[in-house]
């Protein structure tokens, strides 16, 4: 349970609207990436087909290219939103967004989706990266947390049920009305802001916008081996993720034959993530985020080493059981990674926590797009491809954390010397 909601008191900065109706703006702020996603992930095989893409493993695109937008994003609109203000920053975002959507729901080509794509990531970088910035101008630390363990309750339910809704639009109507649904939750997005919330930003705490800081930012994250390492980390688990949400709708729809059930799979298998984050919100007090990673690391490594020998003796093809299983457990593994290694990353970084976000955010989206790209378009047919890339981006995740802590343990022994 999380406790009660809220209330005003905890919430200085509020004059108009209420704590409750706060929270459920943030929370839709930031859903709009994972709607976007996985709402369209059930259309992916017929928006390929209909656009005439070369190969089957091209409709990957249509996910990557909305993380390479957002990754670009997540560099520009954190900084431009500490000069300009968060609403206004909020409502260019919305605009670029609509503007992404309305070309791919009337495109006639596959490149012509997929630049739609990008400009639609790009600007959805900005609800989702500026409402963090809301919450965390009007509260701080617990009290942060806090809200923000409301506003991921309400998130959890959207990869749960968002291919569900995409598979209901595609019973109905064509796979372009779901673009048409991302326009209306913009539009909801931009009027329920303008109407109900004021600027969280005063303006004598603006700054200018720089990108001689950004540049300076930048370099002190890289030349910081804890920073640098787990956001590597982060990259990781994150390109493994990416992999997955690109060639899901393959495995469940085409190889397993479960293209009538692969919204049902897809949601079950999200759950795993909103248990992690319920589990490690309950017990990160206790046992420390060094410890809860390195064993959800190491979970992560058995769980696709036994898939790696599972596909040798089955070509590829294990029980779709045993794949569900697994999935399972690797998703619980990496949603408790996630936060911890991002909060790790950023642990020496207070000073400049603004402009280390934006870095650490597009650095660690970079090893994912990239790498998880590549990873997924190994895909043949067969699990043999992703069993070996997940681990290998276990591994990798290994090496660069070990190298974050053992960086951490320098710099502790020479404060104290």
């Amino acid at each position: 349970m999380l406790g009660p909601a809220p209330t005003l008191a905890e919430f200085p900065h509020m004059q108009n609207s209420r704590p409750a109706e706060f929270i459920a703006l943030v929370a839709l702020l930031t859903a709009m990436v994972a709607m976007s996603i996985d709402t369209m992930l059930p259309a992916l095989g017929i928006m390929a087909t209909e656009l005439g893409a070369y190969q089957a493993n091209d409709r990957q695109y249509i996910i990557l290219g909305f993380f390479a937008g957002m990754m670009f994003g997540n560099l520009i609109f954190g900084p431009i939103s500490d000069s300009a203000g968060r609403k206004p920053t909020i409502y260019w975002g919305l605009a670029i967004y609509v503007v992404g959507a309305l070309i791919c729901a009337t495109a006639q080509s596959f490149p012509l989706l997929i630049l739609g794509r990008l400009i639609q990531g790009f600007g959805a970088a900005s609800p989702r990266v500026v409402s963090m910035a809301m919450v965390r101008d009007g509260v701080a630390g617990n009290a942060m947390a806090r809200v923000m363990s409301f506003v991921m309750s309400v998130f959890m339910l959207v990869p749960v049920l968002a291919p569900s809704i995409g598979q209901l639009v595609l019973f109905v109507t064509s796979w372009r009305w779901i673009f048409i649904g991302f326009i209306a939750a913009a539009a909801l997005a931009a009027i329920w802001l303008a109407t109900r919330q004021e600027e969280t930003l005063d303006l004598d705490k603006r700054q200018t916008f720089s990108a001689a800081a950004l540049a300076a930012s930048a370099w002190e994250v890289v030349r910081h081996p804890v920073s640098l390492g787990y956001t590597l980390a982060v990259g990781g688990i994150f390109g493994a993720f990416t992999a997955y949400l690109g060639t899901s709708q393959q495995i469940f729809a085409d190889q397993y034959q479960q293209g009538d059930y692969f919204a049902l799979w897809f949601g079950g298998l999200a759950i795993a993530i909103a248990m992690a984050m319920i589990f490690n919100g309950r017990s990160v007090m206790e046992y420390g985020m060094r410890k809860i990673s390195k064993c959800a690391l190491r979970g992560f490594l058995l769980c696709w080493a036994i898939m790696v020998i599972a596909n040798l003796f089955t070509h590829g093809h294990p029980p779709l059981a045993l794949v569900g299983v697994f999935f399972f457990i690797s998703f619980f593994c990496s949603g408790l990674m996630f936060g911890n290694y991002n909060a790790m990353a950023m642990e020496p970084m207070g000073h400049i926590a603004g402009m280390a976000s934006a870095i650490t955010s597009f650095l660690s989206s970079l090893v994912a797009v990239v790498f998880g790209g590549i990873a997924g378009y190994f895909y043949d047919g067969t699990l043999n491809p992703l069993g070996y890339t997940f681990f290998a981006f276990g591994l990798f995740a290994l090496v660069f954390s070990e190298w974050a802590e053992a960086g951490r343990r320098k710099l502790v022994t020479k404060t104290a010397l």
